[in-house]
């Protein structure tokens, strides 16, 4: 298959699914072009099979936001035309999938059929799109797709609690490659490096924005530390970072929280980790809980969205209510009680991790783009 994919190409979750996904599909032979205005953090153009088209906004003095729903309505036009795709898989419903639904019907009057999947991820549904000035057109984007799908049943429900859908969506989680996370590389060093005196190792990655929680995050460790060694490793940048400095100046925590800012090879810092923490207010899915369960690091998180459909109670980790961050650190604490309880942790998480292995959920993709490219030729 010949296959177009527009994401965002940010560190972003639904950018790293769309660029995961297509590096997956491009290693099964198809020929995957990727359609945004970056190149995607984690793709490689140089790989057999992937291809990059950059969607390049004119600077024009008339506007004072450029259009870019224009601009890549053109040039999924033209890369389709082209390239001779088969299909178009968008990701995040703005403004992907208006951008495709108005592609394909240039391409139609030219005689071209060219059916498009709608991924739904999250805050294109829970935050973006509870805006009244944005719901119309969501709502028709998501009814007139050829095929929708949701990365959790969570958000497959606050699709349809949101928005006057009359069609069906069909749950595709995200997933993980397992075999990034076989980390085989010296860590030994780094986390010497990190804990010279053996501490705990708690880990926390996002992109430190307010839904996130990462006050909940310094206050569970502050818990924690005072009742057994140890240290905090916190990885992103976002808006709320020097709100977290500040708190771990009132607390007297500086000297052992380590702010890492962005890294690309997350597994690498997740491998050495003891305990991951998701405290965050909303999460569609929660793929960060997935990545450091799929490096063997057991998560503590909130028990909101479609997180418990990842990370299973007292199995994989522990669900707390959103807030209680007694809660988290008493589980926390539970966790890393003593080796014998910590490996156990570890290896559950990782073997629920495997339930969300690529090599799992790619085929449910492939078959969902065989029909589809079946019904439309």
């Amino acid at each position: 298959m010949n296959i177009g994919i527009v994401c965002y190409p940010t560190f972003g979750g639904s950018g790293v699914v769309a660029t995961e996904l297509g590096k997956a599909l491009a290693a099964k032979g198809h020929k995957i072009h990727f359609i945004t205005y970056q190149q995607p953090v984690r793709l490689d153009i140089f790989s057999e099979n992937i291809f990059y088209h950059e969607v390049k906004v004119s600077d024009y003095p008339l506007f004072d936001y450029q259009p870019y729903e224009l601009v890549l309505t053109s040039k999924l036009v033209d890369v389709v035309k082209f390239e001779k795709l088969d299909l178009l898989h968008v990701h995040y419903a703005i403004p992907h999938a208006s951008a495709a639904y108005m592609a394909q019907h240039i391409l139609k009057s030219e005689g071209i059929n060219i059916p498009f999947v709608t991924t739904l991820h999250g805050t294109d549904i829970t935050l973006v799109g509870k805006d009244a000035s944005f719901a119309p057109v969501i709502t028709f984007a998501i009814n007139e797709s050829n095929a929708v799908t949701a990365v959790s049943e969570s958000l497959k429900q606050d699709t349809l609690k949101h928005f006057d859908v009359k069609r069906d969506i069909e749950v595709i989680p995200n997933f993980i490659c397992l075999d990034q996370y076989n980390y085989n590389g010296n860590v030994q060093e780094l986390k010497k490096s990190l804990a010279p005196n053996n501490e705990k190792l708690l880990i926390h990655v996002s992109n430190f924005r307010k839904v996130k929680r990462a006050e909940d995050v310094i206050r569970v460790f502050d818990i924690v530390r005072k009742q057994t060694p140890a240290k905090l490793l916190m990885v992103g940048d976002g808006p709320e970072r020097r709100r977290l400095e500040e708190l771990c100046r009132e607390l007297d925590t500086c000297h052992l929280v380590k702010f890492l800012g962005k890294v690309k090879d997350t597994e690498r810092i997740l491998s050495i980790s003891d305990v991951f923490i998701l405290p965050s207010e909303s999460e569609s899915f929660g793929l960060a809980a997935l990545e450091a369960m799929a490096a063997k690091t057991p998560v503590i998180s909130t028990n909101t969205g479609g997180i418990p459909e990842v990370n299973k109670n007292g199995i994989s980790g522990f669900l707390s209510n959103v807030g209680d961050v007694e809660s988290m650190a008493e589980n926390t604490l539970k966790i890393i009680a003593d080796d014998a309880t910590l490996e156990k942790f570890k290896m559950n998480a990782y073997e629920q991790a495997k339930v969300f292995n690529i090599h799992t959920v790619l085929p449910q993709y492939e078959d969902l783009y065989t029909n589809l490219i079946s019904k439309s030729s």
